[in-house]
């Protein structure tokens, strides 16, 4: 008999399958602490789960591991953690320090479903989405590798590694409650959570309907159909106009502030005259603007933006009252900056 996972289900899936067993229904909250807030692999160390239900458990269900197959340590502190799947595939996770805050930068899908031009991680194919177990165990073993190297836990969790996290969607919104959860999870507060999406209309509806409040990044990169398009195939079906409405829902619903991270490319988005489109998109609701420097990908054909082409964008963008500011890139000797994550290093010695 195929054993079942236990980590996919949720609380009333549990319910369930511990009234089959001829369990009382507190035994499911018991199960559910074990598996996500302390995230327990063996049903052996469920100390308040019975001895002869823990056997029972063991037959029947499987707990699968994420691991950390991958360690590396940049010069600035940056960590990138490669972690291995139930399933032998690698997906990437970031830690980043800062003097106020450590975040995680974490993936959701194995591969990328998307092909943006300018990023690596777009060159790889979607193999599988992530589920939502996977999700979590980075989040609890980036804050493990957190309070090991920074004597900090993490403060602030971005779905920005690998993937579009609004086209796994349900798995991603789980992975969302359990990180969210106090009492079943990490605890982690919604105003510390971010989603960045390429733009996937529907599903930014859907996500502002959920109540969870938390933060929502729109990876921008050019601020007209025509140069967005060029570069983000998505634009075709997601188009700016529509975006721009949903948006403003999106904030309607949740009133918090929208973040376009937006990726200098030297003469292609970097003019001006790009800055004053951008602006146009600045207007409806709340904005605040991340300019990223580009990061060097083989086999693209773009390339830094000048350093007099980038502080004019960003004064430009000042001078008409837009809250930005270029976001200083961690991580590149590791290939763990911004748009580099394309599982480039093979397996190394680990020394965690």
């Amino acid at each position: 008999m195929t054993k079942k996972n236990l980590r996919l289900m949720d609380k009333e899936e549990l319910t369930k399958e511990m009234e089959a067993l001829g369990e009382k229904k507190f035994r499911t909250s018991q199960l559910f602490q074990w598996l996500w807030k302390y995230r327990t692999l063996e049903f052996s160390e469920m100390k308040n789960i019975p001895k002869p239900l823990q056997a029972k458990l063991h037959e029947l269900y499987v707990l699968p591991e994420t691991a950390v197959s991958i360690f590396q340590q940049s010069q600035d502190g940056t960590i990138k953690v490669g972690f291995e799947t139930y399933d032998k595939e690698t997906i990437e996770g970031v830690i980043i320090p800062s003097e106020d805050r450590i975040t995680a930068c974490i993936s959701s899908q194995v591969g990328c479903s998307l092909s943006c031009s300018f990023c690596a991680t777009g060159f790889l194919p979607r193999k599988r989405n992530l589920f939502a177990f996977e999700i979590y165990d980075q989040v609890y073993l980036l804050n493990e590798l957190a309070l090991k190297h920074y004597e900090k836990p993490l403060t602030n969790i971005v779905y920005m590694g690998m993937g579009e996290p609004l086209l796994n969607y349900d798995e991603v919104v789980k992975s969302l409650h359990r990180i969210h959860s106090e009492d079943e999870g990490l605890g982690i507060g919604a105003k510390r959570i971010t989603v960045s999406t390429s733009g996937i209309v529907r599903n930014i509806k859907k996500l502002a309907d959920e109540g969870l409040k938390i933060n929502l990044a729109l990876s921008l990169h050019a601020a007209t159909n025509d140069k967005r398009t060029a570069v983000m195939d998505i634009n075709k079906s997601n188009p700016l106009e529509e975006l721009m409405a949903i948006l403003a829902y999106f904030y309607e619903k949740t009133y918090n502030k929208i973040t376009y991270e937006y990726i200098l490319l030297n003469q292609f988005n970097d003019s001006v005259e790009d800055a004053i489109n951008l602006v146009k998109l600045c207007q409806d609701f709340p904005v605040y603007v991340n300019l990223i420097e580009y990061n060097p990908v083989d086999g693209t054909p773009y390339s830094k933006s000048k350093k007099e082409r980038r502080d004019a964008f960003l004064h430009t963008l000042r001078d008409k009252g837009v809250s930005s500011k270029v976001r200083k890139s961690r991580g590149k000797d590791i290939d763990a900056a911004c748009g580099q994550l394309a599982n480039k290093v093979v397996k190394l010695q680990l020394d965690v």
